[in-house]
């Protein structure tokens, strides 16, 4: 069996994992948790969504976070775009990659945003084509790709079309998300497969919610079928505000570790994401799903008291 030699995770926390807390963390501190993230060698960070702060009224300082990045040629700085505004304001806050995202099963396309996964398409084409004419890469994301109500409920057709589809438009890369964390080992490499065969060389990214426990057997899983790039959250936090029971994306730290274990090069310190990982819980007075991290603090206690 043959696994990639080195694996790009891109920390999706700033954004997905800060957009489920009630409390306002503030531009100041998120914007030094993102430096710790670059300093701790994530390659990608997504650092915040450009969505209305009526629903996310966490991202309200979009803008703010973006203009106070540190000027890093080794790092993608990232926003999630929804819609044509939110794409335009990515644009003017000045990122050189937008993440769009639209659903693949009906039901929650129509939930979620009240159109036709059909509708979705074609709005996502326009927004693809407005991002290159503006010189922004464009990674295209695909919600509940494994399963919305049950596991495997969205039809596999449909999103192998998908996939064929925003690749022929020339996206930067192509996102699969375990949204509602349904998906197992099995369902990851039939699916992975099934869009490898039809995207040629896009490069495919897996965000794989951890609800049940699986997110890093569905690593694994991914990595047999020679899949390279990663979304994870510190610390394991976060969720989907628009999905009862989603649970944080696989924690960077873990995911990490696994990756170290097998020989795969990420260049991510683990304990320096670790540290981000403790400030981000003490400020917030609440503990995350993430391991590693814990281990970290109470290694750290150990040798304090010892002192």
């Amino acid at each position: 069996m043959s696994l990639p030699q080195s694996v790009a995770l891109c920390d999706v926390g700033p954004r997905d994992g800060f957009q489920f807390e009630e409390q306002f963390i503030p531009t100041d501190r998120k914007v030094d948790v993102i430096t710790a993230l670059a300093d701790a060698g994530l390659p990608r960070i997504q650092v915040t969504s450009f969505v209305h702060p009526k629903w996310v009224p966490q991202m309200k300082d979009a803008e703010a976070v973006c203009s106070r990045l540190p000027d890093r040629a080794d790092v993608t700085y990232a926003g999630l775009a929804l819609n044509q505004r939110g794409l335009e304001r990515a644009h003017a806050a000045g990122l050189s990659q937008v993440d769009l995202s639209i659903a693949t099963h009906d039901r929650h396309s129509q939930d979620n945003a009240n159109r036709t996964v059909d509708e979705a398409v074609a709005q996502a084409d326009d927004m693809v084509r407005y991002a290159h004419e503006h010189g922004l890469a464009v990674q295209m994301g695909f919600q509940t790709v494994f399963g919305y109500q049950a596991p495997g409920d969205t039809p596999l057709d449909q999103v192998v079309d998908m996939s064929r589809h925003f690749a022929d438009l020339g996206v930067e890369s192509l996102s699969l998300a375990d949204s509602t964390g349904l998906a197992h080992p099995r369902m990851i490499k039939e699916r992975v497969r099934a869009v490898q065969a039809a995207i040629g060389d896009t490069p495919l990214v897996l965000h794989l919610h951890d609800t049940r426990g699986l997110g890093l057997a569905n690593v694994y899983a991914a990595l047999q079928c020679g899949v390279e790039r990663f979304d994870t959250s510190l610390a394991g936090m976060g969720g989907c505000p628009f999905i009862d029971g989603a649970t944080g994306n696989i924690a960077t730290e873990d995911t990490a570790y696994l990756l170290d274990g097998l020989g795969i090069e990420t260049g991510v310190d683990r304990d320096a994401v670790g540290r981000a990982s403790a400030r981000v819980e003490s400020f917030l007075a609440k503990e995350f799903p993430g391991k590693l991290h814990r281990l970290l603090q109470r290694a750290e206690g150990a040798e304090t008291a010892v002192e």
